[in-house]
């Protein structure tokens, strides 16, 4: 709870700032987005304590993997709500992805709880149900500034009273790392509630695996963490699935303005 709190602590506070800078108010741009807004505070917040209760509970790389399912369920999702089809090159570019992160992350799973393998599940589900109503919240004119904010504050709200009751004393050098680890989430988070407000789940979500290319590198400077075999061919798999979702969809859409 204390890491969930300080993780949207910083977040809240970032997207305060540019509201007030911005003049964009605290309300929604439309009263019936009030829901859309809570139901992607609830999942994202799910998303988020599930997450770290994995990674508490479980092997990193089985977290990981666990957590890596929220792309396939945002597009599950945003096909049933959100009505966007799925061509064949973005099913395999999903699966192949899938598959290259399986060969980087390679799980485990034969000596972990039943619970806790669950609980990382579900995180993942929390997640990709979120993305989904970002892409929603951004189609009907919600601005991305104020759903992190009414996101970031509802997360907060729900981990206070559990931060408060049962508190962990933190060393100063706790405090810090939390607070690092909040600017970067910031960060993340502003940057993927822009990328589902701009384009449809199918297109981007293929791009979340990035992170783990962007894990293995920052591995190697801070900790000399060097990738085996395997893992080098999931970075290329990763890549190469990216490439052939981009150029499909660029491919499309310059299809559409040529018909246009």
């Amino acid at each position: 709870m204390q890491k969930s709190f300080f993780r949207n602590l910083v977040a809240m506070l970032v997207a305060l700032l540019l509201l007030v800078r911005e003049g964009g108010g605290f309300r929604p741009a439309k009263r019936e987005n009030l829901k859309y807004l809570l139901a992607r505070s609830v999942f994202g917040t799910i998303g988020i304590l599930c997450n770290f209760y994995a990674v508490d509970h479980l092997l990193l790389s089985d977290a990981s993997m666990l957590n890596k399912m929220s792309p396939f369920f945002a597009v599950i999702v945003s096909y049933f709500l959100l009505k966007e089809k799925l061509t064949p090159v973005q099913i395999v570019s999903l699966l192949g992805a899938f598959g290259g992160a399986l060969l980087i992350i390679k799980p485990t799973f034969s000596n972990l709880d039943l619970f806790p393998s669950l609980i990382g599940l579900l995180g993942g589900f929390g997640a990709g149900m979120a993305y989904s109503f970002v892409r929603l919240l951004g189609k009907r004119g919600e601005h991305g500034t104020y759903i992190v904010f009414f996101f970031s504050s509802f997360s907060c709200l729900v981990a206070l009273p559990y931060v408060l009751i049962v508190h962990a004393p933190m060393s100063l050098a706790q405090i810090a790392w939390l607070l690092g680890a909040g600017l970067c989430a910031a960060g993340g988070q502003f940057s993927v509630t822009a990328a589902y407000c701009c384009a449809p789940a199918r297109e981007i979500s293929i791009y979340d695996y990035s992170q783990v290319i962007f894990s293995t590198i920052l591995g190697f400077f801070l900790f000399g963490d060097v990738p085996d075999a395997l893992s080098l061919l999931g970075y290329l798999i990763v890549c190469g699935m990216a490439a052939l979702s981009f150029w499909h969809n660029n491919r499309d859409r310059q299809r559409l303005q040529d018909g246009a």
